[in-house]
């Protein structure tokens, strides 16, 4: 049994990989699936569409890799975080469509909650921000519009869960309701300190107890399955940024890891003590392995790989992604051109939903080669935000000590790496193995089925692709980091509730 099966459940897709005992891939299967938009900020999923495609890519990832379940020594799972499934304990049918992390319908409930002062209390216990993102808003919300659901709940009828815990209840055939730390400390309704699920934060988002799932290690033996021919252990679950942060074997203070697809999510591992943000990051839990949790400072840009999108697809300046950085390198130096890339608002460290993009600093000669390196380097900007707040909230950061590692689609652009090493005046490493998150599922499972080595061998096995070094001047950086703030004041400026 030397092969290794994550299921890495996105939410655009879900996808299936198998991995040897020598962390080589023995096979991919993906499936996308439908998106459902019913209302304005609103995106649902169809759970029953989650379950088949997940099932689907784990049987053609096995008939890739010529495996059969005797083969496999267990199965970790990652997953789309926030995002909630609701459904009945005895036929597992969902009782409404799975409220996906982008949603944003409780975003007046949230607002009220602010309102009433309840921020730094939630915040305190859960590390957290109240915000539509989180998934206890939504749990109340499918509890208050599904006729009869509240008091199904109360007499311990419906189960609730993220992803994960929906997946494993489904591949266990019903045995096994539970979770990992890193998912249930996304729900606003986990209490960070003492690792448990929490009365107060319970009742005052009007959550039943009797239907939450039992919290364990992220690699622990949550139950077998025996969907593949026969039975196999999963052996681990991680949301799928703290995968990623794991896959990237980030497992000592003051390493941190970025990921880069749609958006841009940045974890920073400071150990076993939550630090709190005073730069409105997020506290979160990074992993938890025999019985200790590790927790990280989180921060997450809205608009990443989808500037690059823009390019394409907006203004049509370029065909394909891969053109971005080329173009962007016939850049005209003369000119100081800034995206401010508010989309959808900001994240951290600023968190203003409100606020949309701007273009700065324009004149007659701007063409497509000063947008596109403008889209490029907004990436590293905001991203040079996060570990400006991370460094200010955490003081052990040091630029001689940090190791950024970075993973997802837009670090291909050798282009846009080298750029973030000379704005963060820190090196950038880029890994062997770019699929850290289903790596970090698979590593999890793999330690509980004894095929993976502990943690600090593990990492010893991380593999370099590339260093990107800083080489810019410090001049040439204080005066771009100086108008990249300016610009970024003036978006701020231009929403009327900012003070």
């Amino acid at each position: 049994m030397s092969f290794v099966m994550a299921i890495d459940q996105g939410t655009t897709s879900s996808r299936a990989m198998i991995f040897a005992a020598d962390l080589s891939i023995a096979a991919i299967a993906q499936q996308e699936f439908p998106q459902h938009f019913p209302a304005s900020g609103w995106v649902e999923h169809e759970p029953e569409d989650i379950w088949s495609s997940t099932l689907a890519v784990c049987r053609d990832a096995m008939a890739k890799a010529k495996v059969s379940a005797k083969d496999i020594a267990a199965i970790g799972i990652t997953n789309q975080r926030e995002t909630v499934v609701v459904w009945d304990r005895v036929t597992g049918h969902a009782v409404h469509r799975a409220i996906v992390w982008q949603d944003r319908r409780t975003a007046e409930t949230c607002a009220q909650m602010k309102a009433d002062g309840q921020e730094p209390f939630i915040t305190e216990r859960t590390g957290l921000i109240i915000d539509p993102y989180f998934s206890g808003t939504k749990v109340a919300w499918i509890l208050d519009h599904v006729p009869g659901a509240r008091a199904r709940a109360e007499r311990g009828e419906l189960m609730f869960g993220t992803v994960d815990c929906y997946l494993l209840w489904r591949l266990t055939g019903g045995k096994v309701h539970a979770t990992d730390a890193t998912n249930a400390s996304r729900t606003l309704l986990f209490n960070i300190h003492t690792g448990e699920w929490d009365d107060e934060l319970l009742k005052l988002l009007r959550v039943p107890r009797a239907m939450l799932p039992k919290v364990q290690d992220s690699s622990s033996d949550f139950g077998s399955t025996d969907l593949f021919g026969g039975s196999i252990m999963v052996g681990g679950i991680a949301g799928d940024q703290q995968a990623a942060t794991i896959g990237q074997a980030c497992f000592s203070p003051g390493m941190i890891k970025s990921t880069y697809g749609t958006g841009c999510f940045a974890l920073l591992n400071t150990g076993t003590k939550p630090v709190v943000s005073k730069h409105k990051l997020l506290t979160t839990v990074a992993y938890q392995l025999n019985g200790v949790r590790t927790y990280a400072l989180e921060g997450s840009i809205f608009v990443a790989g989808s500037a690059v999108q823009w390019l394409r697809d907006g203004l049509g300046i370029i065909k394909s992604a891969s053109e971005s950085g080329p173009l962007a390198d016939k850049n005209d130096s003369s000119q100081s051109v800034y995206l401010v890339p508010a989309f959808v608002g900001l994240g951290a460290p600023y968190w203003n939903p409100d606020v949309r993009g701007a273009l700065f600093g324009l004149t007659r000669n701007t063409g497509p080669a000063e947008l596109a390196h403008a889209a490029l380097e907004s990436v590293c900007y905001q991203t040079r935000d996060l570990y400006a707040a991370m460094r200010a909230d955490w003081p052990d950061v040091s630029a001689a000590t940090v190791v950024l590692r970075v993973d997802g689609g837009m670090t291909a652009s050798d282009w846009t790496m080298q750029r973030l090493a000379d704005l963060l005046d820190a090196p950038v490493d880029r890994p062997m193995i770019q699929e850290t998150t289903a790596l970090g599922a698979a590593y999890l499972a793999g330690l509980k089925a004894g095929v993976f080595p502990e943690p600090a061998k593990f990492a010893d096995n991380w593999r370099l692709e590339r260093r990107f070094k800083p080489v810019m001047s410090e001049a040439t950086r204080m005066r771009k980091l100086k108008g990249w703030a300016q610009a970024v004041k003036g978006v701020l400026a231009s929403d009327p509730g900012h003070s």
